[in-house]
């Protein structure tokens, strides 16, 4: 099969021709229809996660069809489409992961693309409790992009309070970003973007938002509260500066919420957040069961990321752009 592998920080993805794994106990082996390429293969390829492996397939926005199982698997069947997402498997044991909220496993966590080969390849192999059937009529090559943005944006929403009537300030227009303005919209709530120039706002404005303010122009909190203050503020931007501008557009017993971040430390006033009785959270990707209900609720509300289709001899030239910052859209790799 073919594959694109990081062989060390810094490297370009290399080409190579390897054999087709072979599922081992509980795993199933996926034959890969789509992958899509995520901000987080460049901290892969800058050496950012001190967990990471070298060399790695990268990868992790991953659909595809089941092709054989391992030793004691018989769900999901051979010829079933799923989807593959960043968290790999986990301990199985722990607090979190016997109440199914494996992502906040405190034992032994591996992560698709980072630490075990992803899905810059033709064929992956996953965990069997960790790939995530796709509802019916899901395109799988545009709907790649939800087992990362996605879920990450639903997740996001839900473990943030968000429901209909409120009041959502997303910072950044990227994969996530933008993931989150849909599922904001189509829950009901009232959104507003926040970016540094205006060159997304008609996109923003088309998908929904009522409000966008660009940083250049204006204090993001300040503009906020003139919008009448934010019940969520969903940082998606890879800066933590994003975030600490915008804090003080929050409304009272509001929420900070941390998907993105980047270099520098968070820092509020205490006396800040115990005036309006303000928190500050964090929200990783999510569990298997916060797949299932993205992909689910993405379905019904047909909601599929604007993705470009792109081969694998194309990935490197991709990710370098991605790196280098002049990279725009989502691309998919399609086999």
């Amino acid at each position: 099969m073919r594959a694109a592998v990081l062989n060390a920080p810094g490297k370009p993805l290399d080409l190579v021709e390897r054999e087709v794994p072979e599922p081992g106990p509980g795993e199933v082996l996926v034959k890969v229809t789509a992958c899509g390429m995520c901000f987080s293969e460049v901290n892969q390829l800058h050496g950012h996660y001190p967990f990471g492996r070298f060399p790695v397939t990268p990868g992790h926005e991953v659909s595809g069809v089941v092709a054989a199982l391992g030793a004691g698997v018989e769900w999901p069947a051979v010829g079933t489409p799923v989807g593959a997402q960043f968290l790999y498997s986990s301990c199985g044991h722990c607090d979190h992961c016997v109440r199914g909220d494996q992502m906040l496993c405190t034992g032994t966590r591996q992560f698709t693309g980072i630490t075990v080969d992803g899905g810059y390849a033709e064929y992956l192999v996953a965990r069997a409790g960790f790939v995530t059937p796709l509802p019916e009529g899901l395109d799988p090559v545009a709907a790649a992009p939800l087992m990362c943005a996605g879920i990450t944006a639903f997740n996001g929403l839900r473990q943030g309070g968000a429901g209909a009537g409120s009041r959502v300030a997303v910072l950044g227009t990227g994969g996530v970003g933008t993931m989150a303005l849909r599922f904001a919209v189509a829950i009901g709530a009232r959104v507003a973007v926040v970016s540094r120039s205006r060159r997304a706002e008609e996109e923003a404005r088309r998908l929904g938002a009522e409000a966008f303010f660009a940083t250049e122009e204006q204090d993001p909190a300040a503009a906020l509260r003139g919008w009448g203050g934010a019940d969520l503020i969903m940082n998606t931007a890879p800066s933590t500066s994003a975030a600490q501008a915008a804090f003080g557009g929050l409304r009272p017993d509001g929420t900070l919420q941390m998907l993105g971040y980047g270099a520098g430390d968070l820092t509020i006033a205490p006396q800040d957040l115990v005036l309006i009785r303000a928190r500050i959270m964090g929200s990783p990707s999510g569990s298997p069961h916060d797949l299932r209900d993205t992909l689910d609720f993405a379905a019904a509300h047909g909601i599929v990321p604007e993705v470009t289709a792109i081969g694998l001899d194309e990935a490197p030239a991709v990710l370098a752009a991605m790196a280098d910052g002049t990279a725009r859209g989502r691309s998919v790799i399609a086999f």
